[in-house]
This record gives structure tokens, sequence and C-alpha cells, in this order.
């Protein structure tokens, strides 16, 4: 079961007034394969980014990465591995990842693993997770934070509870080659 989140968003009115535009659940996309519930919280399509007083950020399809200059704010669970549907081969992470499949010639060390053009803010708010990357791992638990540069990735959670991240992702730019 995914945790209740609720969204506040604040704009302004016709006066200019400060004011809460949208406040309650926001839009849930599950991802059936593998355990994971994504929940969008915001998309931009610009930096610097606009206001969009009267319109809901939140309410549009997107896949993992964020827009060309643009951002996403989303809040991810994932299920504890053990309680997870497989996904088989990671079919249906890589195609919302879309073209950012694992650089390089080698078989990816995990189905799962992927990366996106955007630096990633990623904060671990409940729980605990494993994130893979080419050569090694890191051991994450709540409170830790995580700034990636568009590297290869996989979240494994073996812990025996869902884990909750909120991530930020921001459109980026690779200095130098790319890669391989």
């Amino acid at each position: 079961m995914a945790r209740k989140i609720r969204r506040v968003v604040t704009g302004h009115d016709k006066s200019g007034k400060a004011i809460v535009t949208i406040e309650g659940a926001p839009r849930r996309v599950v991802t059936p394969p593998g355990g994971i519930t994504d929940t969008l919280l915001w998309v931009t399509d610009a930096t610097p980014a606009r206001f969009l007083d009267d319109k809901d950020g939140g309410d549009r399809d997107v896949g993992i990465p964020p827009p060309p200059a643009g951002s996403i704010f989303r809040i991810v669970e994932f299920a504890a591995e053990k309680d997870a549907p497989p996904d088989e081969g990671g079919a249906a992470l890589q195609a919302r990842v879309g073209g950012h499949a694992p650089a390089g010639d080698a078989k990816p060390r995990h189905p799962g693993m992927h990366r996106t053009r955007s630096i990633d803010y990623a904060i671990v708010m409940e729980g605990e997770i494993d994130m893979l990357v080419d050569e090694g791992e890191v051991h994450l638990n709540a409170g830790d934070v995580l700034v990636q540069q568009g590297t290869n990735h996989a979240w494994v959670n073996r812990g025996d509870k869902p884990c909750v991240i909120a991530f930020i992702l921001i459109d980026a730019e690779r200095e130098g080659p790319a890669p391989r």
C-alpha cells in the first residue's frame, strides 16, 4: 500500500496576492512490474521555470527523465524486493526511461540499470535501499541525501519494508565526452 501524500501548491490571484491554488492528493502513477509507486508532484519545461498559477504542473504524462531544460519533482516508493512482483529484464522500467539506457557496450549488472541526462537530488524519507552503480554500490537510510550526475544506476530494496525517496531531477548537459 502506497503512502498518502498531500500536495499544497501556491500561486497568485488576479490582484497578485499569494494564495493556495491546489491542495490534496496528487496524481498517482503506479508501475505494475517491479513494485514501484511513482507519485508525480510537479514538472517544469524550462529553466528558469515559469509560474503556473492557474495550471497543475503535476497533471501530465511524463517518463522518468525531465523534459529538455526542465525539471521533475516526484516521490517514489520502492517495495521490498521480496514483496515486489518481478519486472522480467527491467522492461517496464526501460520503457519509462526511454532512450536513456545504460552507457557502454557491456550487459548491465542489474535489469533495473538506467540513467537520465539530469542532475538528481534524492532524499530518502523512509526505509533503506541500495543504489547500484557500474562499479560498486552504496546503502542509503532514511535521512540520507544523494546527488547523482547522469550515472548508470539501479535501486534495490533488500530490506523488509518499503523505501520512500523524494526525487528532484533537473535536465543537464555533460561537460566533455560521454562515458563509454
